[in-house]
Formats: structure tokens, C-alpha cells, sequence
């Protein structure tokens, strides 16, 4: 008799419930004016946060045309012909100029109704391929509890129709599934922010077993290696340490008024534990180096997080993976300067010393969240403007760039081939110096 009941419960289950977006007003009349002005289709970049109980789009960002195509505002005339890796370069370049807790959440395409049949196909192709690419670049992996859906928005460019569906980035044979597409008024005005600046100093030694030194392949697994501690570090809210599923305001005062864009900041500070306890404390081990790379400076990082009573463990992720990401960005950036200016050789054991790229800081009109980018030395402001236009479709004034920090280096440190005993002694002694140090602990302000 048991059977029949149990059979009735389970058919009484509901079934899950698509995501909603929530997304700022002023991009419904940005993708208005792209439907009218490009024909007969355009894509492009969703940006926006995702959170366990809803998802916010604050930003729309169209594909930047190839150089052919500027002219005449036409794209190609089928959907076949999209161009995959140029999109998703652009998705590349897009998450470098976005602070922490902000990611790309979809793509969209607008198209005439001769192509709307053919266009969640292409939707569905992009999506993947924007995350395996932007997943490729990262140090830090997405917990188990994380959002993984993606959104694929459809329009019509005659009908003004939206069709937004999603994808789980996690299945590759995830299906569509139908969301929620709801504008909202001034949806970021009054985001939180959390600041910090962390103090980096990473000696990444190369062995003499080496032949040929890569050394962006020896910065990366150097980074991967403090990427790991930074997942592991202790996070100081306004001088407390916060358990992580109370509210983030929990105790202080909230920011009244959501018209007006304004920011409530928490200044936060890293406490890195070098070991993670005593089962993961690893020998020592020496090993003969012919040279090494040090990473120093002080970087800037900032999470921003809705204001929808936001978890602690919420926005001490943002930050976590802004830190991990702002280093990393930076490397790739210098190495891809290194490659065009100089050639690939220049990769390998060429320069003792080079400067990496300093972040700033753009506001956004009717947000308080900013966005981000990088510059060297001798860029001038009217570069960083033309960026933001082609990654970003956004004008920006030179006055508004702020830069974040001071110069931060990369130095690479030979040892010769005529070192002597001594020499030898130092070396073999800061490597222990090194390992030894895993049992420590230190404070980043």
C-alpha cells in the first residue's frame, strides 16, 4: 500500500524554477539602439553579478566591430558566419577591466526575424565557448553551491521580442532553460564595496635543471602557488573577523536612497597563513637555481556586491578572486606587451626588470560600481579612453581615470655562471629560508 503514496508524493514535487534577472533600465534602451543601428545582426556581452537568491545584468556590451565592418555598421549576413574567436578574445579582454564580484553572465544577439530561428543555436554555441575561454585564464576554481546557469538573450530587432533562456556552463549537454528578463531602476546606485590593498612579494625561483626558461609558464605556476594562499587567508571586515553566513551589514549602518548613485565601503585587510596546518606542511627540499622572478608591490583590489542583504562569504569571494585575478591580469598583460614590442623571444631569460601595468579606476554613469583597467607608464589617457569605447562601447573623460597605486615591478635576478662558494651557500640557504617560511604567517595590510 506504501508504494502508490510515495509514487503520489513524488509526482507533487514542483519543478525547479528558472532564474530571474534583475536588470538596470538604461540597458533595455542600449540594446533598442543597437537593433536599430546594426543590421541584421549584432552580439555581444550580459556583465553582472550572480547571487543564491537572484541575478543582476548592470551592463550590455556589443561585440566591437572588425576593422571592415566599422564603415558601413554591417555585419556578416548569416549567422554562420559569426566569427567565435573574436567574441570570445572579447569576453577576455572585457573580464580584465571588471573589479571582483562582477563576471560575464551571457551573451546576447539581436537579429531580424529571418535569423531567429538560427539564433539560439548560435547562443547556445557562444556561451560555451566565452566560459571555456574565460575559465582557462583563471587561478581560482567556483564552488560547488555556485550559480553555474549563463543567460542567452534573443531580440528581435523588428518585434523588440526577448527570449531569454540558460544554459548550466557546468553540463555540456545542458538544455535551455526559460528566465526571467526584468528591468530595473537604478539597480546598482547603491552597491556595496569592499577595498584593499595587498602588499605582494613572490619569489618564484627558476631551476638550473632548466634549460630554457618560459617565463610566463614560471610566473603562472608561481601565481598558482599564491593563488592558493590567498583562497586560505583570513579576511578582516572593519578590523572583525565575520563569520561567513551572517548578513555583511549585519551591525552597521545601511545607505539609505537607491535614486542617487552612492558606495558604502568596508575597508578590509589579508591575513595569509602560509601553511594550511600541519597535515599540509610540505619537506623542505633544496634545489640549485640559476635565476629567479620577484613580484613586488602594493595592488589595489575591490569587490563590489548587491545590496540585497549580502552574505559575508558572498563578498569576501569577490575580493578573494579580484586579488587573485588583478595579479594574474596584470602578468598576462606585460607578457603580451613583451611578445608585440619585442618579439616572442623575449618571453625567455631577457630582461632583468620590468614594470607591470598599473590599475585604474572609471566611474559609470547612475552606478556605484566602477569599472576597471590597466595602463603602463607611458600610455596617455587618450589610449585608456579608446579602450574603454572598443571593449566597453563607453565614453569616458580623461578627468574621471583614477589611477589606483603606485608602480609595481617584476624583477628577474640572474645568477651568474661564476658563482662562487659563497654565493652558492646564500642561495641554497634563502631556498630553505623559503620553505621554511610555509609555517609562518603574515599580515597584508
Amino acid at each position: 500500500m506504501r508504494e502508490p503514496v510515495e509514487t503520489t508524493i513524488l509526482s507533487l514535487k514542483p519543478a525547479a524554477m528558472g532564474r530571474t534577472y534583475f536588470v538596470e533600465e538604461a540597458i533595455g534602451q542600449y540594446l533598442s539602439d543597437l537593433s536599430t543601428k546594426l543590421k541584421p545582426y549584432v552580439t555581444g556581452l550580459l556583465i553582472g553579478q550572480c547571487s543564491p537568491q537572484r541575478d543582476y545584468i548592470i551592463r550590455a556590451v556589443r561585440t566591437p566591430p572588425k576593422e571592415e565592418q566599422k564603415e558601413d555598421n554591417i555585419s556578416p549576413s548569416k549567422l554562420a558566419s559569426i566569427d567565435e574567436e573574436w567574441i570570445t578574445t572579447h569576453a577576455s579582454q572585457v573580464s580584465r577591466m571588471l573589479p571582483g564580484g562582477l563576471l560575464v553572465l551571457g551573451v546576447f544577439i539581436i537579429a531580424t526575424p529571418e535569423m531567429s530561428k538560427d539564433s539560439q543555436n548560435a547562443l547556445r554555441k557562444l556561451i560555451f565557448s566565452v566560459e571555456k575561454s574565460l575559465t582557462k585564464r583563471r587561478l581560482w576554481k567556483p564552488s560547488e553551491e555556485e550559480v553555474s546557469d549563463r543567460a542567452a538573450l534573443q531580440i528581435c530587432s523588428a518585434t523588440k521580442k526577448v527570449v531569454c533562456r540558460t544554459y548550466d556552463v557546468q553540463d555540456p549537454k545542458s538544455s535551455a532553460k526559460p528566465a526571467d528578463w526584468k528591468y530595473q531602476c537604478a539597480l546598482s546606485a547603491s552597491w556595496l564595496a569592499l577595498d584593499c590593498t595587498v602588499n605582494v612579494n613572490i619569489h618564484i625561483p627558476l631551476l638550473a635543471t632548466s634549460p630554457n626558461h618560459d617565463l610566463e609558464k614560471y610566473t603562472k605556476n608561481g601565481l598558482n602557488r599564491w593563488s592558493k594562499q590567498i583562497e586560505n587567508s583570513v579576511f578582516l571586515i572593519n578590523g572583525q573577523v565575520k563569520d561567513d553566513d551572517i548578513e555583511l551589514l549585519e551591525g552597521q549602518k545601511k545607505l539609505r536612497g537607491n535614486t542617487q548613485s552612492s558606495t558604502q565601503f568596508s575597508d578590509v585587510k589579508v591575513l595569509t597563513q602560509l601553511s594550511q596546518g600541519s597535515s599540509h606542511r610540505s619537506t623542505a627540499t633544496v634545489q640549485v637555481c640559476s635565476a629567479s622572478i620577484n613580484l613586488k608591490g602594493a595592488v589595489k583590489c575591490r569587490a563590489y556586491i548587491h545590496n540585497n542583504k549580502p552574505k559575508v562569504k558572498e563578498a569576501i569571494q569577490a575580493l578573494k578572486r579580484d586579488i587573485i585575478n588583478t595579479l594574474s591580469d596584470r602578468c598576462e598583460i606585460l607578457f603580451e606587451d613583451l611578445i608585440i614590442n619585442e618579439g616572442p623571444h623575449k618571453k625567455n631569460f631577457e630582461r632583468e626588470y620590468h614594470v607591470l601595468p598599473q590599475r585604474l579606476f572609471v566611474p559609470v554613469a547612475g552606478s556605484s560600481v566602477m569599472l576597471s583597467d590597466y595602463k603602463f607608464g607611458d600610455e596617455a589617457a587618450g589610449e585608456i579612453q579608446e579602450r574603454f569605447v572598443e571593449m566597453l562601447d563607453q565614453s569616458v573623460q580623461a578627468e574621471d581615470i583614477h589611477i589606483a597605486e603606485e608602480i609595481n615591478t617584476v624583477n628577474i635576478c640572474p645568477v651568474t655562471d661564476n658563482m662562487d662558494n659563497t654565493r652558492q651557500k646564500q642561495l641554497t640557504k634563502a631556498t630553505l629560508l623559503l620553505k621554511l617560511q610555509q609555517n609562518m604567517g603574515t599580515l597584508l595590510p
